[in-house]
């Protein structure tokens, strides 16, 4: 995906870093999903120590986002939101590479 040097292995980087981070917001929704219907019980330890590993990482990026984008029906839209973003960032990734190595369009 990326040819050359350091800045090729920093991108790989924080393309790996960023999709890593997407993995955990859906871990954390699904296992909040599962909570809300009953499905597994709260009780349960690996389970709790899972969420609350993602709650842990995952708040901190979603609460601004929770500041700016009120539940509807119940829903938090922000991790939607932070997905999304997070994506456009890890899509952005390879055209900054190739301006910041001029091998590719500025636009």
């Amino acid at each position: 995906m990326y040819s050359g040097g350091l800045l090729a292995i920093l991108f790989g980087l924080a393309d790996t870093l960023i999709a890593l981070v997407i993995v955990v917001l859906i871990v954390y929704v699904v296992i909040s999903w599962l909570y809300a219907f009953d499905v597994v019980s709260r009780r349960n330890p690996f389970v709790n120590s899972i969420h609350e590993f993602a709650r842990r990482l995952t708040d901190p990026m979603l609460a601004p986002l929770r500041r700016l984008i009120p539940p509807i029906a119940g829903v938090d839209l922000s991790v939607l939101a932070l997905i999304l973003l997070l994506q456009l960032g890890r899509q952005l990734l390879p055209w900054l590479h190739g301006v910041l190595t001029g091998q590719g369009p500025v636009l």
